[in-house]
């Protein structure tokens, strides 16, 4: 609904374009500004920062074209461009509000008190539409995009994004947000975020009516690649480097874990590379439910040898000599 602010407040003015501006220049002038008056380059301005607020006002109103329309016919009410003449002499009051389909031609007929003081748009508003109950309009309320309902009207939604480590998105996180519309919105992220998902924070978006809900903060999160570990929805991936010995022979071998420490693990003998091991309860904890550690192994093959290592590997191929490790393949490959 219409705020008694909009007598006051010039818009325009504020964003530094004309009345006639079109969606294209006002958008532009307000992201300049918004970059000039941010917060984060203000720290401390607490004058810049009532400025950053202003403009983001400003751009809420002027950039929806309905609020932009009501903000227009009040404005010029306001400020002379509405002509009240005794007798109903004048005509101007009908042009101005022919949007909202109401006071034109043969409507009913509507009393200004046109003593000092600024107007109550409420009061206003009330009168010409038949009432604080919308008498005549459907729904009750005031027509021509006053609000089709009557009562206060709750704060819309707003649309935001952030960027957080993958740890923080695994463990969860507090981020805070700067906004024109909302100003710094703390905001909870629940361990176990995804990629690109979005977060609905309620109460979090632009405030209502008196006595109206606020809206919701639809908040969508992209998470940072780690260097080490990748998620396979609960679980945690990890490759594994482990020697040709350790692979052959079997052995018991660290994991890094993504809190920076590590657990052990017990690679059987005559493992091949590309095997996973499973390590219970140590991916993502999300409702009351742990993912697991997926640790995938990868047999590391020496760039140099010494010359112990050397004849211990010509030995071992001596005793193979014979045995191919593809014939078994190629069987399948010509089947």
């Amino acid at each position: 609904m219409a705020s008694q602010d909009w007598f006051d407040k010039d818009f325009y003015a504020i964003l530094g374009v004309p009345h006639d501006a079109d969606a294209a220049a006002i958008k532009k002038a307000y992201r300049k500004l918004a970059r000039d008056l941010h917060p984060d380059h203000n720290v401390g301005d607490t004058k810049a920062e009532e400025r950053f607020k202003e403009i983001g006002e400003a751009y809420a109103v002027l950039s929806d074209p309905e609020q932009r329309r009501e903000y227009d016919a009040i404005r010029a009410m306001s400020h002379g461009g509405a002509r009240f003449a005794p007798g109903g002499a004048g005509g101007g009051f009908e042009d101005i509000f022919a949007n909202f389909g109401g006071a034109g031609g043969g409507g009913p007929r509507v009393r200004f008190n046109t003593g000092g003081g600024q107007p109550n748009i409420e009061d206003l508003l009330g009168q010409m539409f038949g009432g604080a109950g919308g008498a005549g309009f459907p729904g009750g309320g005031y027509p021509g995009g006053f609000g089709s309902t009557a009562g206060p009207r709750p704060g819309a939604d707003v649309s935001a994004a952030t960027r957080i480590g993958f740890r923080e998105a695994v463990e969860g996180s507090t981020v805070t947000l700067t906004s024109p519309e909302l100003g710094r919105v703390t905001a909870r992220i629940p361990p176990g975020v995804k990629d690109g998902q979005k977060i609905k924070l309620r109460g979090k978006g632009r405030q209502g009516d008196p006595g109206a809900p606020a809206g919701d903060l639809i908040l969508t999160v992209s998470v940072d690649k780690h260097p080490v570990f990748g998620r396979d929805g609960d679980n945690l991936t990890v490759d594994l480097p482990v020697t040709f010995a350790e692979a052959a022979l079997g052995a018991t071998v660290p994991v890094p874990t993504l809190d920076g420490g590590s657990v052990k693990v017990r690679i059987p003998a005559g493992t091949p590379s590309g095997r996973v091991l499973r390590v219970k309860g140590r991916g993502v904890q999300r409702a009351g439910k742990a993912g697991d550690l997926l640790a995938r192994l990868q047999v590391v093959v020496p760039q140099r040898l010494t010359d112990e290592a050397r004849e211990a590997i010509e030995k071992m191929a001596a005793a193979e000599d014979g045995h191919d490790p593809r014939a078994e393949l190629f069987d399948r490959a010509r089947g």
